[in-house]
Parts: C-alpha cells; sequence; structure tokens
C-alpha cells in the first residue's frame, strides 16, 4: 500500500514538473544567468589582483602600473642591438664541412659548405659595392640604401642595391643574379618580333652601353628603367627617376664599369 501511495505521489511530482509555468522556467533561467555571472567577475577579481592589469571583466578600464607596460602586463621593448651582419666566416666554415664530412655528418658538413658559400657571395657583394661609383650625374651615393642580399647557395639569389639621389632626382642600382628577369631580357634582345616603330607611343627600344647590348624602358609614372645583361646569369638595371632625357640615362650608366663587374661576378 505504501508504495503505491509514493508512485503516486512521484507521478504527481513529475506532472507537476511538466505543467510548471513558462514564467517560473524563465526565472530560473535568469537565477542561473547571474550565478554565471558573479562567477565571472569572482574570477576577473582574483586575476587583477594577481597581475595588476584588468582582464575586461568589468567595464571600468585600468591603467597599466608603468608606461612601458603593454596591455598584456608584459613591458614593451624599447631598444637592442639588432642583429650581427657580419658574413660567415669562410676559412672556418670550410675546416668545419671538412670535420664534419670525415665524421660522415654529411648534414652538418652541407651546412657548413651553405655557410661558405654564403659567406663568399656576401664578400663578392661588398667588393662591388666598393667599386660602384661614389657620385653619378651629380647625385650622391646614399650609404644608408647599400645593402648586399644573398640566399647563399649555388649562385642564385645575389642582389646587390645602391641609391643616388639629389632632391627629386633619384638614381636606383640594382645587380641581380635573377633568371626570371634574364630570360625576359633575353627575349627582348632575341626575338626579332619585337620591333623599333618611328611613331605611336615607344615604350622601349634596344640600346647599347659601353658595347653591351642593352634594353631601355619608359614609364610615364615610374620613369626610365636601363637593363644591362652581365654574362650569362647576372643583369644591372638603373632605375631612373625625373630623369629629364634618355640620353641623361645613358650618361649616368656610362658613369659604371660594367666589364670589372663582369670580371668581379666571375661571369663569362
Amino acid at each position: 500500500m505504501k508504495s503505491k501511495i509514493l508512485l503516486v505521489g512521484l507521478l504527481g511530482a513529475a506532472s507537476l514538473a511538466s505543467t510548471m509555468p513558462v514564467r517560473a522556467q524563465g526565472l530560473m533561467n535568469k537565477l542561473k544567468q547571474k550565478a554565471e555571472q558573479a562567477a565571472e567577475k569572482a574570477l576577473d577579481k582574483k586575476a587583477q589582483e594577481k597581475t595588476g592589469v584588468n582582464t575586461g571583466g568589468s567595464s571600468d578600464t585600468q591603467s597599466t602600473g608603468s608606461s612601458g607596460s603593454s596591455s598584456s602586463g608584459n613591458p614593451s621593448n624599447k631598444g637592442g642591438g639588432g642583429l650581427v651582419t657580419t658574413p660567415p666566416d669562410v676559412k672556418a666554415n670550410l675546416a668545419e664541412a671538412e670535420t664534419a664530412f670525415k665524421a660522415t655528418s654529411y648534414g652538418e658538413a652541407r651546412y657548413a659548405v651553405q655557410q661558405a658559400m654564403l659567406g663568399v657571395e656576401m664578400e663578392i657583394g661588398n667588393k662591388v659595392l666598393l667599386s660602384l661609383p661614389e657620385t653619378v650625374s651629380g647625385l650622391p651615393f646614399q650609404k644608408p640604401s647599400d645593402k648586399v642580399t644573398s640566399t647563399g647557395w649555388g649562385w642564385v639569389g645575389l642582389t646587390i642595391e645602391r641609391e643616388y639621389l639629389k632632391d627629386d632626382k633619384q638614381l636606383r642600382t640594382l645587380i641581380a643574379n635573377n633568371s626570371a628577369w634574364m630570360s625576359a631580357i633575353n627575349l627582348y634582345l632575341a626575338n626579332g618580333g619585337y620591333a623599333q616603330t618611328t611613331g605611336g607611343e615607344q615604350n622601349w627600344k634596344q640600346t647599347k652601353v659601353k658595347g653591351h647590348r642593352a634594353v631601355i624602358e619608359y614609364d610615364e609614372s615610374s620613369g626610365y628603367k636601363l637593363s644591362v645583361p652581365l654574362g650569362q646569369t647576372s643583369l644591372i638595371v638603373w632605375e631612373a627617376v625625373n630623369f629629364a632625357t634618355e640620353q641623361e640615362v645613358m650618361t649616368a650608366a656610362n658613369a659604371f664599369d660594367i666589364d670589372g663587374l663582369i670580371k668581379t661576378l666571375g661571369e663569362q
């Protein structure tokens, strides 16, 4: 008898829960949300006391303890010596490569050889920079713009840059080992279909710089561009901004020792 009464009571409770008004359920949800918000605020307060930084849980803003700190509580970097740009030591890396090779550490040997190659190319690039004129057509070179870049493997990707500038007149010089550029220039020079015209707009034409075949281009917005192949894999490119005439660009290019560059780069 007692079990029957208990069963009837449970069924009644279930029936009552199923018929609970929507309003009461909404009240329960609100209570649940308030409890969650209170828990979040408590956690934010603890984190703030620990780090001294507002975690964003409150609408109030708070500055960091130090003006040199970031919003994360970590100090901001205010300066440093940067990275050393000295080229790798060629002799030291060759000796290391030999030692690693004898020890059958071929991965280390390969890496040391690559570093030695990088050192050689950087030395070549710096030697080329020293051979370039310091003034061209009255434009002094900008020493901070001098740059030598190399991938250090297989004589691919070596670039040497120098800029000449005075007022708004600029001559950018780039010496590079770039197969894509070389293919484009050789296409210009070798394809007889690219003919010069005496009428209309002439945006490019073939020319020569100190006896070496070249291509000169002109664009209204960027100015003149003169490209000269240096042997089989390298070329020199001048970009002349605010030069008055084509002849002025050619005069600037003639200030460079093309044959000397080919020799230094080891081109044929």
